[in-house]
């Protein structure tokens, strides 16, 4: 199995990767390893904090491109990648509170004016402002153009109503990239809706209109919401790109943020391979260490196996993307194999813990319940493969 140290010699990445790798790692040491909060307000508490200790470190600016204060003219996809991997193998909240400053308001730094962008992403860089990304539906998750979320043009503002929910940060969010509809889409001879006619905006909770109608609770608790919009006026200047190009945009971001879903996987499961190799050398059972059995062992290679392919993908796919080729299948590829390979790494470490796998608190029952959703969340694993498919067939 790669070392965090053999990985960075990896040709994949250059001396800055190496620096930062270094750096990040050094802030995610100093954070405190305790139980994660469960109650809702402690949550939000917690990824406030999240959010602010990043910006302070800095790290929130490989979030951003460097006109809006980034690090880099263009995001580079292996630098959110190795933030993901690093900040989940220590805190899930940590890496979750890092990606979505990332998704909520990459859709400003790609497509918003100059004027819009400056009113919101330097507070982002800075963690003193917490984003938001806007796109599922109660009857459009993975299918985005079924959305029904309305915005019309009324003289300065737009008009906005309809409902978003899964909305990560939803309820403690200080802006909201939002998508609806300011055109229908075509209907086509299959049943299905075109993407055209959809467009986002920057939605404020003080705006008229808006509210989180309820939060939910998952079994990874972070803040999560439903959002409604009723007759919810937002000036138009807080239109973002043009009129009709949403879609283009929403998929521009997860296209970015896409394979720093699969580094997050590999996060948890080099957390769980380390906690597991941690006990089986130091779990007694009759009169032997459990390491020193070849049952043990076989299990360990396996799930060693499994994490280097998940991190090869990984990075070949940032990789790909940050030197401007052909990255598509490469990063459904890699946001099916690892998050579907963490989920097994992280189950075998959990029966070789056994009963105490299951208590909760545990590290290893926190990233049992933590890894689960990212085989859903930007994408489905099955819409993953019929991505790949459909790129194979072309």
């Amino acid at each position: 199995m790669a070392t965090p140290q053999d990985r960075m010699q990896w040709p994949f990445f250059d001396e800055p990767h190496r620096r930062l790798a270094t750096e990040a790692e050094k802030w995610a040491a100093s954070l405190e390893d305790g139980e994660h909060p469960s109650e809702r307000a402690a949550v939000d508490a917690r990824c406030r904090e999240f959010v602010a200790r990043l910006g302070k470190a800095g790290l929130l600016r490989h979030c951003l491109r460097a006109a809006d204060g980034g690090v880099t003219a263009d995001f580079d996809a292996r630098s959110i990648c190795l933030l993901r991997q690093i900040l989940a193998h220590q805190d899930g909240l940590a890496d979750f509170a890092f990606a979505m400053q990332g998704l909520g308001s990459a859709p400003l730094s790609l497509a918003g004016g100059e004027r819009l962008r400056a009113a919101y992403l330097p507070r982002v860089a800075t963690g003193t402002a917490i984003a938001a990304f806007a796109l599922s539906e109660p009857e459009a998750g993975s299918d985005v153009a079924a959305m029904q979320t309305s915005a019309r043009r009324d003289s300065a503002s737009y008009v906005l109503n309809g409902s978003k929910t899964w909305i990560s940060n939803g309820g403690i969010a200080d802006f909201y990239c939002v998508f609806a509809r300011t055109a229908p889409g075509q209907r086509r001879s299959d049943g299905s809706v075109s993407a055209d006619g959809i467009s986002a905006f920057v939605v404020e909770p003080g705006d008229r209109g808006f509210a989180v109608a309820e939060r939910i609770d998952a079994m990874a608790p972070h803040p999560l919401a439903r959002i409604t919009f009723e007759e919810c006026r937002v000036p138009a200047e807080r239109l973002i790109g043009e009129e009709g190009e949403g879609f283009r945009i929403a998929m521009r971001t997860l296209d970015i943020f896409r394979t720093s879903v699969a580094a997050a996987a590999c996060g948890f499961a080099r957390r769980a391979m380390d906690e597991a190799l941690r006990h089986a050398r130091s779990r007694g059972m009759f009169g032997r260490m459990l390491a020193d059995f070849q049952l043990t062992q076989t299990t360990l290679a396996e799930m060693a196996t499994a994490l280097d392919a998940a991190e090869l993908l990984t990075y070949r796919a940032a990789w790909l993307r940050d030197s401007g080729q052909p990255f598509k299948s490469a990063a459904a590829m890699a946001k099916l194999g690892a998050t579907e390979h963490a989920q097994t790494v992280i189950d075998r470490a959990l029966q070789m813990f056994g009963g105490r796998g299951l208590v909760q608190g545990e590290i290893i029952e926190r990233l049992y319940r933590e890894v689960r959703a990212l085989r859903i969340y930007e994408g489905a694993s099955e819409v993953q493969k019929l991505i790949i498919g459909r790129e194979l067939l072309r």
